[in-house]
């Protein structure tokens, strides 16, 4: 079964990969991530997000998507729509 936390670690480091220009070493749960203040364009959101439902078998709702603004807010949508 897979923890909330083993996403966040996850998650960091699909982030780290894919738009590693767009952060600092230190990502948090408040990280903005999806918002008009935010480190990532919609195309790297989409990246990312794409590459999370992928790996945890999760398919997290289009209209969820415009909710997620923080790192941890994509983990617990993540998380809440994984197969366990």
């Amino acid at each position: 079964m897979i923890t909330r936390e083993e996403i966040f670690n996850r998650t960091k480091q699909v982030i780290k990969d894919n738009v590693p220009d767009m952060f600092g070493d230190e990502l948090t749960e408040d990280t903005v991530l999806n918002s008009k203040d935010g480190n990532v364009d919609s195309m790297g959101f989409i990246l990312v997000i794409t590459k999370l439902e992928g790996e945890f078998n999760a398919k997290v709702p289009d209209e969820e998507w415009d909710k997620i603004t923080t790192l941890g807010e994509l983990v617990d949508q993540i998380y809440k729509y994984a197969e366990k």
